[in-house]
């Protein structure tokens, strides 16, 4: 067999594999470190107001990010409704880089399962979040301190698995500063 019939091969072979050591590099689940939760002023998207850090709830809740226009964020939205129904914690919805009217029809729609929804329209605060894309939640504590971040559709699995079991230990956190008038 002539090397220049082996050649192609040989580069087929480099490029499948250099594939697959990217398609195994994975996006970190959680903050470089934690941070507190980013300063903003920005219009709420259900209201006529104007919504900052003090306006977010001074406990235990997620920050989901979304948009009408993003598939996985409609497929998520029944989990999300879900989670609202249960009434465990707060949602803050913060609509990212959308369109008002398309935002609006789609909570119209199908259910708002949010206690406050911020309307990035920009992108400003999501890249002070440093958001890879849509959706993603983040936890954060009583503190506004960011705690863990997924990237992707919540579901039950990833709920039971990441986030009940943090919750849980913040809300513990939560109620020893509190017995300690801290």
């Amino acid at each position: 067999m002539k090397l220049s019939r082996l050649v192609p091969l040989l580069l087929v072979s480099c490029f499948g594999a250099a594939l697959l050591l990217a398609m195994q590099v994975q996006v970190p689940e959680a903050p470089d470190r934690e941070q507190p939760f980013p300063a903003f002023r920005l219009s709420s998207l259900l209201q006529p107001e104007k919504l900052t850090p003090a306006s977010l709830p001074p406990q235990v809740y997620i920050l989901n990010v979304w948009a009408s226009w993003c598939r996985v964020c409609r497929q998520e939205h029944g989990f999300l409704m879900d989670v609202a129904a249960q009434q465990t914690l707060p949602i803050i919805g913060l609509n990212y880089r959308d369109q008002r009217d398309s935002a609006v029809r789609m909570l119209t729609l199908s259910g708002n399962p949010y206690q406050q929804v911020i309307f990035d329209q920009q992108g400003s605060l999501a890249l002070d979040l440093g958001v890879y894309g849509t959706p993603e939640t983040y936890l954060v504590d009583h503190r506004g301190m960011i705690r863990y971040r997924h990237h992707g559709a919540l579901n039950s699995a990833v709920w039971q698995q990441q986030f009940e079991p943090r919750i849980k230990r913040l809300r513990a956190s939560q109620e020893r500063v509190g017995e300690q008038g801290g």
